[in-house]
């Protein structure tokens, strides 16, 4: 599935809030710009038809949305395509870019010697390399 940015930042709300009107997100989104509700409805519409979110329940005119796919599911074709487009398909320039040129604080580093060990466990049990 793909989603536009402005898609994205959507489901970024409906993630997090997990249950959601189109007013609330609409206020939220007109805090940093000049949007109006019926584009943000629009945007909303568009993800009800991507499969991405569904109708809860209604209130009247109101509609409570919940996400139907997890960000994760949505982040794995994402990420390799960012890879594929910016670091030719390669990882390791990617991982040196986020080392050397993004703000990581110490937790930061912490979480990826964790997740490397943890993934170090895993390709020894499978017998790679």
């Amino acid at each position: 599935m793909k989603l536009s940015a402005f898609e994205l930042e959507v489901m970024r709300l409906v993630w997090r809030d997990q249950k959601v009107i189109a007013p609330d997100i609409h206020r939220e989104l007109a805090q940093d710009r000049d949007i109006t509700y019926s584009t943000v409805k629009t945007i909303i519409d568009r993800l009800e038809e991507k499969g991405a979110i569904e109708r809860l329940r209604t209130y009247g005119r109101t509609i409570l949305y919940g996400p139907t796919i997890n960000e994760s599911v949505l982040a794995q074709p994402m990420v390799k395509d960012l890879v594929r487009k910016l670091f030719g398909g390669k990882a390791r320039p990617m991982i040196n870019h986020l080392l050397h040129d993004e703000d990581l604080t110490l937790d930061d580093l912490a979480y990826l010697e964790k997740t490397i060990s943890e993934v170090r466990r895993e390709l020894k049990i499978k017998g790679g390399d």
